[in-house]
């Protein structure tokens, strides 16, 4: 299957320990896609550990409100210095493989950046144009979030 890479970078104003930190909680996941997207744990017991070698799996949401059936997410690496490496996909989308990337500019500033494989088939270049503004969308929320 023919996919599209996006890619889209951002300083952010903080370190690169308290961005590690904050990926590793499910809210923040939840704060920045929205409302592009919402991701509802499918066990709402689910104890949802960002680690390596974690397997997940979301009720996905677009825009808040679309059903888009069940998202899984394969956590391969969740390294604050190697980066962040998941292999995620859906009925709708076979291939999402997502990469971040955290580097140090200076003391308070890190660039921040997402790479992401998208392969949907026919719907590959509508789902890689979504993607560009929800990463943008993202990485938007993300500097807020840090501000705070």
């Amino acid at each position: 299957m023919k996919t599209k890479k996006i890619v889209k970078s951002s300083l952010f104003p903080a370190n690169k320990e308290e961005i590690f930190l904050k990926l590793q909680k499910i809210e923040t996941l939840q704060y920045i896609a929205k409302p592009f997207a919402r991701f509802i744990p499918l066990d709402d017991n689910q104890s949802i550990k960002w680690k390596e070698g974690a397997k997940l799996s979301f009720r996905l949401y677009i825009f808040g409100f679309i059903p888009f059936g069940t998202h899984k997410i394969d956590v391969i690496s969740f390294d604050k210095d190697s980066g962040i490496s998941t292999l995620e996909n859906n009925k709708h989308i076979p291939i999402w493989n997502h990469q971040i990337y955290l580097e140090p500019v200076d003391e308070g500033t890190t660039r921040y950046s997402d790479e992401v494989e998208i392969g949907a088939s026919c719907k590959t270049p509508f789902v890689a144009l979504w993607a560009k503004a929800f990463y943008t969308h993202r990485q938007r929320k993300w500097k807020r979030l840090l501000r705070n």
